[in-house]
C-alpha cells in the first residue's frame, strides 16, 4: 500500500492536468446517508425514486415537496471531510484543474473547490421549472413555489425522467479530454455516464486511478487500483 500511494504521489506531482471524479462514496464519508440505500424514518415505506422524478412533481407534489425539503435538511446536517479540504488545497496550488461529481450536496464548494462540474445538479439553488431563474434554495425550504412568471420552484438537480444538463456533459467532456491523470474517488462506475469518462480519459492516454471500497467495473482499466480504503485517509497520506 505504501508503494501505491508514493506511486501516486509522484503521479499527480508529474501530471500537468489532473482531474477527479466523485462518487457518492465521497459523500458518505462525511456521513450523508446515500439516498438509494434509505430504508430508515418516512422513508422505510416508500420509494425515492418515485418521489424524486418529473412524474412526481407534476402528480404527486406534496410527495415531491416533502422528500426533497427532507433531502436539503439531512445534507445540512452534516459537513465536508479533511479529503475535500484537501482536494481544494490541490486546486489552489495547482495540483487539481478540475471535478467532475454525481454528488448534489454541494461540499466540494463548500469546502473551497471552485471548478467543479456536477453531473446531476445541485441541492444548494432550486429554479423555475418555466422561466429557469434561479434562487437559493432557502426558498423551496420556505416553499415560496410560485415564479413571478406562473412556473413551480424546484430544486436544482437532476429528476428521474430527465436528461443530464447538456452543459454539465460538455463541460465534463472537456476536462476529461485535456487528463493527463484521472482519479476515480468513492464511485461504482456502475451507471451511465459515470462509466464513460474513466473510458474516455483511458483514450486519451491519462493515467487511470480507481479509490474505492468495492470493486469497480473499470478495475482492470486502471493503471492503479486502491480498494477498501477510505478516500478521506488516502488523500491525507497523499498530502503529506
Amino acid at each position: 500500500m505504501e508503494d501505491q500511494i508514493h506511486t501516486l504521489k509522484q503521479w499527480i506531482e508529474n501530471s500537468k492536468y489532473t482531474v477527479i471524479f466523485t462518487g457518492a462514496g465521497m459523500s458518505t464519508e462525511s456521513g450523508l446517508p446515500d439516498f438509494r440505500s434509505a430504508s430508515t424514518g418516512i422513508w422505510k415505506d416508500q420509494n425515492p425514486m418515485k418521489l424524486a422524478s418529473t412524474d412526481a412533481m407534476k402528480n404527486n407534489r406534496y410527495g415531491f415537496i416533502e422528500f426533497y425539503q427532507n433531502r436539503v435538511e439531512e445534507v445540512e446536517k452534516y459537513k465536508p471531510h479533511f479529503g475535500h479540504e484537501v482536494l481544494a488545497q490541490w486546486e489552489q496550488e495547482g495540483k487539481l484543474k478540475a471535478i467532475i461529481t454525481q454528488n448534489i450536496d454541494g461540499f466540494h464548494q463548500e469546502a473551497g473547490s471552485k471548478n467543479v462540474v456536477e453531473l446531476h445538479g445541485t441541492l444548494r439553488k432550486c429554479h423555475c421549472s418555466e422561466c429557469k431563474e434561479t434562487f437559493p434554495i432557502l426558498r423551496f425550504m420556505e416553499e415560496k413555489l410560485s415564479c413571478e412568471c406562473g412556473g413551480f420552484i424546484r430544486p436544482s438537480v437532476v429528476l428521474f425522467g430527465e436528461r443530464l444538463m447538456e452543459v454539465s456533459l460538455i463541460h465534463a467532456v472537456r476536462e476529461t479530454k485535456q487528463a493527463e491523470l484521472f482519479i476515480v474517488l468513492g464511485s461504482s462506475l456502475n451507471v451511465s455516464p459515470a462509466n464513460f469518462f474513466p473510458i474516455e480519459a483511458k483514450e486519451n492516454e491519462a493515467k487511470l486511478v480507481i479509490i474505492n471500497m468495492e470493486p469497480t467495473e473499470m478495475d482492470d482499466l486502471a493503471d492503479l487500483v486502491i480498494p477498501q480504503r477510505k478516500i478521506g485517509e488516502v488523500l491525507q497520506e497523499l498530502s503529506q
